[in-house]
């Protein structure tokens, strides 16, 4: 697997501070983005701020600020959330910034000269919450259901409308060619109901609205912010400007269930409007809930990020997140669960079982491992657990890519008791004694690379005490199918993920 490997996360809404749905997903595109380096791929990973429109010009009339005051202040703290969070993106894009302003009004330009907009207006219910109108069936008592708390809007005004509903047949060619162009596959399904039911055409500017792009030509409106805020995938590759097309088109877009149609409809239609690619995979994440609702700045949040970080550290949280919730379906976050599996699976799991390698090691065979090509049947399990976890994490299936990883930890420990090193050194049997910690030795070299993506700062420090001189993150694939370990000077780390104190 070689080649470049372009992949974006939605671009947050700049109207609140970042929450625990926030970071699920960037974690998430995050592990992907760093499994692609193991495989070799050159990675761009963008992530930004959506910082237009009139539900970001509230938040700030409610803070005092100005709008670009206020967008400066949550952009800054995003950046410092992911920074602690360790993610690895390698662009973060602001729509206020002057090269996605340029990149919106060339495809506006494009698609205009196409023929693809026309002049209206519009009448119908407008959610400020999801920044879209509402049809009478996508209403729940007269409320968006996403947004319940907030008050729907009659909006009657002038508009630019796009002629999306001219581009179904196309859309649904794009389906049938590339059935997998959304996962999982029951969105696709939604999503091509609803082309294969018709489309309308799309309003995409808004009149008498002062905090977004100008509309190109006129002044009195400006960019609709959806129509705005997709353009930042192609923002970033330099549009327009020559050699865009080394990074664009996207190779995979994580978003959310509730903006998907946004993602794999609007958006692949807009370019088709400007003849130009569209990308090659949208990924529909789950939600995740908390004792049964989802997470949510405008309708209230019931954990914050900073307590769910504190709980057990940041690598702690994001393995939790990737191993409990699908990355393919809806999950729950439960605070005794994250305990559970933070004792069982890392501090019992991952964490004993690299204290007690690199410590027999030390004890056993001063510090340096063994030579030996011995292969053994922890050898053996191990090739098949990387075959597993190569398969799921080809597919995106985080949560099932970690449990291959876990299950190489498990087995670990097990051969550790079957093979009782103690023992062999007691006895004196040297060669055998040599083989086995050869051989766990590997397993842990292996285990170690395999949950890089998921623990990147403590599958460092592992390692580190392994005696590897290159970091993980750049140590390639070719070692997680063949481990070369012989040789290596080891240090015991101190302890990975230690207990909390049990109070009485």
């Amino acid at each position: 697997m070689a080649g470049k490997f372009y992949i974006t996360t939605a671009i947050d809404y700049s109207n609140g501070e970042p929450h625990l749905g926030h970071a699920f997903e960037k974690i998430g595109a995050d592990c992907i983005a760093r499994y692609r380096r193991l495989r070799g791929q050159t990675v761009h990973f963008l992530m930004g701020m959506d910082e237009h429109g009139q539900k970001v010009l509230q938040s700030a009339e409610a803070a005092g600020l100005s709008p670009k005051d206020w967008v400066d202040h949550i952009a800054q703290s995003f950046v410092a959330t992911w920074q602690e969070l360790n993610i690895s993106h390698t662009d973060f894009i602001r729509t206020t910034e002057q090269r996605h302003r340029t990149a919106v009004e060339e495809l506006l330009r494009r698609i205009g000269a196409n023929g693809h907009f026309y002049e209206g207006s519009y009448s119908g219910y407008y959610c400020v919450g999801c920044e879209a109108f509402k049809l009478d069936k996508d209403l729940e008592d007269g409320r968006c259901p996403e947004h319940p708390s907030r008050e729907i809007k009659w909006v009657d005004e002038p508009n630019f409308f796009f002629r999306q509903s001219t581009f179904a047949p196309r859309l649904l060619e794009l389906y049938d060619a590339n059935p997998d162009f959304v996962r999982p596959r029951a969105r696709m399904n939604e999503i091509r109901n609803i082309v294969a039911g018709g489309l309308q055409d799309t309003s995409v500017s808004r009149a008498r609205l002062p905090w977004g792009i100008p509309w190109p030509g006129d002044p009195t409106h400006s960019v609709y912010v959806w129509f705005d805020a997709v353009i930042n995938y192609l923002s970033a590759t330099g549009f327009p400007e020559a050699g865009f097309e080394e990074t664009w088109p996207a190779d995979l877009h994580v978003i959310g269930p509730d903006i998907a149609r946004f993602h794999a409809a609007l958006w692949p239609a807009m370019l088709m409007a400007a003849d130009l690619p569209v990308p090659k995979a949208v990924w529909s994440h789950g939600w995740m809930t908390f004792s049964g609702s989802r997470f949510s700045k405008s309708e209230g949040v019931q954990v914050s990020l900073r307590e769910a970080i504190d709980r057990h550290g940041v690598d702690a949280l994001r393995y939790f997140l990737l191993r409990e919730i699908p990355w393919d379906a809806n999950g729950n976050f439960n605070f005794d669960r994250f305990d559970g599996r933070y004792e069982a699976e890392l501090a019992d799991g991952y964490g004993n079982l690299s204290s007690r390698i690199l410590a027999m090691i030390t004890r056993y065979l001063g510090g340096k491992i063994p030579q030996s090509g011995e292969t053994t049947s922890l050898d053996t399990e191990g090739e098949t657990v990387v075959a597993e976890y190569r398969d799921a994490m080809d597919q995106h299936l985080l949560h099932l890519g970690g449990q291959a990883a876990w299950k190489l930890v498990t087995r670990a420990n097990q051969f550790v008791e079957e093979s009782a090193p103690w023992a062999l050194h007691k006895t004196g049997d040297t060669a055998r004694l040599e083989a086995v910690l050869a051989s766990l030795s590997r397993a842990l070299s292996r285990i170690t690379q395999m949950a890089a993506p998921f623990l990147p700062s403590k599958a460092e420090e592992v390692w580190g005490a392994l005696g590897m001189r290159e970091s993980v993150q750049c140590a390639g694939w070719e070692l997680v199918e063949q481990p070369r370990t012989g040789g290596l000077e080891v240090v015991k780390p101190t302890p990975l993920f230690p207990k909390p104190e049990k109070t009485s």
